[in-house]
């Protein structure tokens, strides 16, 4: 990716220059349709170091127009109006000039098929952290007996629903899409933000399960001290903040705590394997999303914490992005 940096009479110049393209229709010089406006920002998102240029010019515009994006190829040759000009050119340079994450802009991010809300309070769900859900469900699916509650996939052998932890939830994203799938389960969700638990909340009732999800205050397992789960889950902060100078600049409108953990970036994961046993019921499970070049030291820290069945899981790019381990059966 390219580090996008400009200087700021570059990002003077690309904010005019978006403003004189996007305003043409004022003074009566030209009349811009769909096609070419998405043409004409593509490019300038290119030169502006944008990657996902085409991607970005389409979302923001479909937002503008209030349309869904499919329907731009429907419309290609649509007039753009004034008004919907203006929005447009207000959305492309903040994210242009300020390198403003698209999330943020549309004050949305799309995760396991559900629409959640996302500010800079909290970090903005990733297509990777997906294969975290997917390996709770497996491994909620294997605990839970088939023949109880008509085939439940979230109800013990004992009858008692599966409890589930997700620790420094953030925007919720994890809870809530393991509560879509899991009706019967018992979803706690605890995070050190207030603000972040605010936006959780206000996506839990937008996504109609906030009667199934209880919602903590505090830093990791301070919340639930003296409780025991069937699963953990987390996406910890996990990049050193030595890396800080060269991530992509988007990622400064996101949290620091939600990112950064220490020299190493495993501050956080190593409390997390050191005092997840005491909140796992036998036989239960760990899982944590890590950056791939994090998971043999991880894996070696679990096994000295006495977790046995170690595990990889890998994400779409074939990268190993969850660790999980289980907790001995007493």
């Amino acid at each position: 990716m390219s580090d996008g940096k400009s200087t700021s009479a570059d990002a003077g110049g690309a904010g005019q220059e978006a403003t004189s393209a996007t305003s043409a229709t004022s003074s009566g010089e030209r009349v811009w349709t769909v096609l070419e406006l998405l043409r004409w920002t593509t490019d300038y998102f290119r030169r502006a170091g944008i990657d996902s240029a085409r991607l970005d010019a389409e979302v923001l515009l479909a937002h503008a127009l209030e349309t869904e994006r499919l329907r731009l190829y429907v419309d290609y040759e649509k007039p753009i109006l004034t008004a919907e000009r203006d929005r447009y050119r207000a959305l492309v340079v903040r994210r242009a000039t300020e390198r403003v994450p698209v999330s943020q802009l549309l004050g949305e991010r799309e995760f396991w098929s559900l629409s959640f809300r996302v500010t800079g309070d909290v970090l903005t769900p990733r297509p990777e952290t997906e294969t975290l859900v997917e390996a709770a469900l497996g491994k909620i699916g294997a605990m839970a007996q088939d023949a109880t509650q008509d085939g439940a996939q979230d109800v013990m052998s004992d009858g008692n629903p599966i409890r589930v932890l997700d620790l420094g939830t953030g925007s919720g994203a994890i809870a809530l899409s393991l509560a879509s799938e899991l009706p019967h389960a018992e979803i706690t969700a605890t995070d050190l933000s207030e603000l972040a638990l605010q936006i959780a909340t206000k996506n839990a009732d937008h996504l109609h399960t906030r009667e199934r999800i209880r919602f903590l205050s505090g830093d990791l397992f301070e919340p639930v001290a003296s409780e025991r789960f069937d699963v953990v889950v987390s996406n910890p902060p996990y990049v050193a903040r030595d890396q800080m100078a060269s991530l992509p600049p988007e990622l400064s409108h996101e949290p620091e705590m939600a990112l950064f953990a220490g020299a190493d970036g495993l501050d956080v994961i190593r409390r997390l394997v050191a005092e997840a046993g005491d909140h796992l019921s036998p036989g239960g499970w760990l899982l944590i999303e890590l950056s791939p070049e994090q998971m043999e030291v991880v894996m070696q820290a679990l096994s000295k914490a006495g977790f046995v069945e170690l595990e990889r899981h890998f994400d779409l790019a074939k990268l190993p992005r969850v660790v999980g381990a289980r907790w001995p059966v007493e």
